[in-house]
């Protein structure tokens, strides 16, 4: 018997071994995946991998009515756009190499600025490094790319490994005596055996799905800014670099403010609580923003819009036959929202195939993980809070400067605050880790020692470490 004959005769025996359960996928059940995003089409990627190694034949239909390909708003999924080395090389161990024309630039450092000077940070490791990239395929009227965004990527793996992809919006979703019956924007009805969530907390399939019924709440929200500058990539090669800019600005309700270089264009990022014009125009007001341009004069930006990100889990993030991944779930409080969608994606793709497809089932062997990214969310509010405390005292801004500082000055010494400050800006580690290195004895001492040395009275330190902030604030 030749290859082919085997491998039919194993399928064959699969099956018949398989014995049918209700409430598990089974040969010919069919899964709607609303959302292209990351978490959508990896669910979809790992759902089908997975079913093939125990010779289980599904059906996977994807909902999105964007088109990757497009530029601007109508192939955008409004994100910062921003992924560590360690997630890049976990996708690679799934099968998922990011070519080069999906990564826009490679990031090798921090610059962090604050009104007592600025510090650039390089990358403690090379598995912390990050990149930036495209979730569409580039800014409102902007030159065609010679790229492929990374949104579209995943959705083309999804469709190599077998999924359709379906041009509509969903409108409806509602449990019926066969299944789950899937509504589109033009009225057009299908029944599935199992509905998964990945629109993420923009969509107001979120909102009808809570009102629906009273168990579900839908994520709690706060709306960001986003926007990009179009400046070449000469100009931007020799004002920024290969760093992404950070901002620690003494901006009530700014949490994170950061400008990320990718190709002929600057993203710019602003998260916290409701993000509005007021505290935009403080920030764009800001001598620290305003110095990273040339010129000191802040440009016309290309393109904007103001997405809302989830700031708490979606209670409870399944049911029978439904289960919601990503932000539509469960995400990290602020950074690393792909890598959230990756590990969500998975579980639930796990938890369908070899468990079951009902609420107990997701329960069981989902949902744990969806607690503990919960339980170091609450971790990174009290992170998240330090740094506030940071952003309003002059005296420790000076203090984490001066450590900093000294730490890349020194490559004898240990980068405690350089670590935290990378850790905590790219979400490369969990929040509790951060934060239980904040607690080490070498980490306080050397930060009370730093903020007595920065704020003596009639101390040069100041005045030191503006010199190394001129210093480091050069052309790349």
């Amino acid at each position: 018997m030749d290859t082919a004959g085997n491998l039919s005769y194993l399928s064959e025996r699969a099956q018949q071994a398989r014995p049918v359960q209700p409430g598990t996928l089974q040969d010919g059940s069919r899964i709607a995946v609303i959302g292209a995003g990351p978490a959508g089409s990896m669910f979809s990627y790992f759902l089908l991998n997975m079913a093939d190694t125990i010779a289980l034949d599904i059906d996977v239909d994807i909902y999105e009515p964007r088109h990757f390909c497009h530029r601007g708003p109508a192939g955008c999924n409004h994100c910062g756009g921003i992924v560590s080395e360690s997630l890049v090389q976990r996708l690679a161990t799934e099968g998922i190499m990011l070519p080069e024309d999906v990564v826009q630039r490679g990031i090798e450092s921090y610059t962090l600025h604050m009104d007592v000077g600025d510090v650039e940070i390089a990358t403690p490791l090379n598995e912390k490094r990050i990149a930036a990239i495209y979730r569409g395929n580039g800014p409102r009227n902007s030159e065609p790319l010679d790229t492929h965004s990374f949104d579209g990527y995943l959705l083309d793996m999804a469709q190599n490994s077998g999924a359709r992809v379906i041009h509509k919006l969903v409108t409806d979703v509602r449990r019926n005596m066969d299944g789950m019956q899937v509504t589109s924007a033009d009225q057009h009805c299908d029944t599935y055996d199992l509905v998964v969530v990945a629109t993420g907390v923009n969509s107001r399939l979120m909102e009808t799905l809570e009102q629906q019924t009273q168990e579900f709440r839908r994520p709690e929200r706060t709306k960001t800014f986003i926007c990009e500058f179009k400046l070449g990539r000469e100009v931007i090669r020799n004002t920024f670099g290969p760093s992404m800019h950070v901002f620690l600005l003494d901006i009530p309700r700014l949490e994170f403010a950061a400008l990320i270089p990718k190709g002929d264009y600057v993203t710019l990022c602003l998260l916290g609580d409701d993000i509005d014009d007021e505290l935009m125009e403080k920030f764009f007001e800001s001598p620290e923003v305003r110095n990273c341009f040339p010129g000191g004069v802040i440009p016309a930006h290309a393109c904007h819009c103001y997405p809302r990100i989830n700031i708490r889990a979606a209670k409870p993030a399944y049911g029978d036959r439904l289960v919601m991944i990503g932000d539509s779930g469960t995400t990290r409080l602020f950074k690393d929202g792909i890598g959230a969608a990756y590990r969500t994606a998975k579980a639930a793709a796990k938890t369908a195939v070899f468990h079951g497809i009902m609420a107990e089932d997701f329960k069981a062997h989902y949902w744990p993980l969806c607690q503990k990214i919960n339980n170091d969310n609450r971790v990174g509010k009290m992170v998240f809070a330090f740094a506030t405390l940071v952003q309003k005292a002059r005296f420790a801004r000076r203090g984490v400067l001066r450590m900093t500082v000294n730490e890349q000055r020194q490559a004898s010494v240990t980068p405690r605050m350089s670590g935290v400050l990378w850790d905590l800006f790219s979400g490369s580690a969990p929040y509790t880790d951060v934060f239980l290195r904040t607690l080490h004895p070498a980490y306080i001492g050397s930060l009370l020692w730093n903020l007595l040395a920065s704020n003596m009275p009639g101390h040069a330190a100041e005045h030191d470490l503006q010199s190394e902030s001129e210093h480091r604030h050069v052309e790349h």
